[in-house]
This record gives structure tokens, sequence and C-alpha cells, in this order.
């Protein structure tokens, strides 16, 4: 048995199909406020399997509290709500801005290519509109009107797509207040200025792993700018959507390029946020940072401007 596609340290693909994944250190839910915070690990669906993580402010209100609904990077290969990096930045997330976190436990590549992703993550927003907050205690005080969509690299790439399937299905009970796309990864088969070949190499292993076999980085999962067949969008109805870039991220590019995209489907509301200076998702790895900080901040008063 040889292996066949590595990431280091991440992941690697042997030649029967069976994968390993390393993880960093991982979080273990707190049913009891700690930080400001509780969580607790719930499933949406035992069959594919689905599950989540849910993250509840303290607080002695009882009105109605905004929900986040978080799908986590990794390139579609890797990554989980339980590390510790998300596990810190999204428990601070519930604190600082007062909401409802559900982080989404979806299915992983190769073992199961997109659409899977989006598939499970468009779930997870039909469980909520449904069983979800009708039947979990801790959802109890989610106001179904103020349903947020956010993720980083891989995640706000589901991000988008998945905000495509609510806009067509029309079935979910939710109102997406908006999206917020940090550090989003898209590509093409076209290669950007900061898209060197040596820089680009796992990016493009990840695509090569996650897209349908046969398929190439112009795919409408990758490309953004190619329509997924059959899917008409009314990007009138699109929401008011924040997208982050890091200025020494290999895909800071890509954002820019996505904003850019949003604005000439005349997409009402959109607005680029630039960290200078930063990679690739900092804030998992900086947690007491100034620009993490930054970011908590924009996020709140994204999730509070109607307010």
């Amino acid at each position: 048995m040889s292996i066949v596609a590595e990431i280091p340290g991440f992941i690697q693909i042997f030649s029967d199909g069976t994968v390993t994944r390393f993880s960093p250190e991982i979080a273990q839910p707190s049913p009891v406020v700690s930080r400001g915070y509780k969580s607790k690990d719930i499933v949406i669906n035992p069959l594919k399997p689905i599950s989540a993580r849910i993250f509840l402010p303290q607080t002695a209100d009882s009105a109605p509290l905004p929900v986040v609904l978080y799908f986590h990077g990794g390139g579609f290969c890797f990554g989980s709500t339980t590390w510790l990096g998300y596990h810190y930045f999204l428990g601070t997330l519930c604190t600082k801005s007062q909401c409802i976190v559900l982080s989404v436990e979806y299915r992983l590549a190769p073992e199961h290519r997109i659409p899977a992703a989006y598939e499970d993550c468009h779930e997870a927003v039909t469980w909520l509109s449904s069983k979800g907050s009708a039947g979990d205690e801790w959802l109890s005080q989610a106001d179904l009107r103020r349903v947020f969509l956010m993720g980083d690299s891989a995640g706000a790439n589901i991000v988008h797509h998945v905000c495509l399937r609510v806009l067509s299905s029309k079935a979910e009970k939710v109102k997406i207040g908006g999206l917020s796309l940090i550090h989003p990864y898209f590509g093409s088969e076209e290669r950007l200025e900061k898209e060197s070949t040596e820089a680009t190499k796992v990016s493009d292993a990840l695509w090569q792993l996650s897209l349908p076999v046969g398929s190439n980085r112009d795919h409408f999962a990758c490309n953004f700018e190619t329509a997924e067949d059959g899917k008409e969008v009314d990007w009138s109805k699109f929401p008011a959507t924040l997208v982050h870039v890091a200025g020494e991220d290999l895909l800071s590019q890509r954002g820019v390029m996505y904003e850019g995209f949003l604005k000439r489907k005349a997409v009402k509301e959109v607005e680029l946020v630039l960290q200078e200076g930063q990679p690739h998702v900092y804030f998992l790895f900086s947690p007491e940072d100034a620009a993490t900080t930054s970011l908590h901040e924009k996020l709140y008063q994204f999730i509070h401007r109607l307010d």
C-alpha cells in the first residue's frame, strides 16, 4: 500500500482508498458557561452523517438572538469545528456579537467530493428552519429572521454556494441577513499574479481531491464566474456580503475578484475588508492579535447593523 496523494501535516491518501487525517489540538464542548458562552455537539443527520457544534452566549436577556451558521475551512478535505482554533474563534464570536453560532461538521473529500459539502451545509440550513429551532432548547432564542452564513477558506466557498441553493429552493423559513466570506477559496484554470506554480501546489492538490472526478478548476464549484447547470440566480435577492481578504494570503486576489463579481451582478450591499500584512486564516492561530480583534468587531457591526 502506497501514498498516492498527501498534504504534509494534514492528510494522506493511500492506494487502497483509505485516508488518514492529522488534526491539531481538539477542544471538547462545555455545557457549562466558560469565557461567556457554553457549547455542545448535536446531530443534524446521523445517516450521512452531519453534525454541528452550538455556541450559546451567557445572557440574562430573553430577546431573540441572531444566528450564525459557520462552515469551517480545510480545502474540502480536512478541518473540523472541533479544532481548538475554531472553537475559540467561534466562542469569542458568540460572546462578542451576542449571537448563537451553529458550526457545521460536513462530509469531507476525497471520500465525499463536491457537491457533498454544499448538500450537507444546505441541509443544516433546512434543519435549522424546521426541526432545529423547534426541537433544541439551546435554539429556542434563535431569531430565524436574522440568520448569517459565514465561513473561512473552503467554508467561505461553501457560503456562496449554499446561499445560491437557498435562493433557488425558496423552501427555508429562515431569512438570510447576510454573508461573511473570510479568505474565500476560489480558483480557475487561469493563473493570477500571486499564483506561482510553487505556491499553488497545495491548492491544486486539494482541488484535484475535492472536485468531481474529471473536472478542472473551471468547474462551477471552483470558478464563481461559471454558472451551475440548470440554476438561475436572481442576484437582486443576494444578501449583503462582507468579503475579507488578508494581504499576505495567496487567495487574496480571488477575494478581490469575487467582490467585483458581486458588484457586476448588482448585488445591493457588498464590502471588501482588507487586513494588510496577515496570512491566510490568521485568526485561527493568533486569537488575541489586534487583527483578530478587528475581525470580531467587523463581524459584530455586520450582524447588528440593522438593529
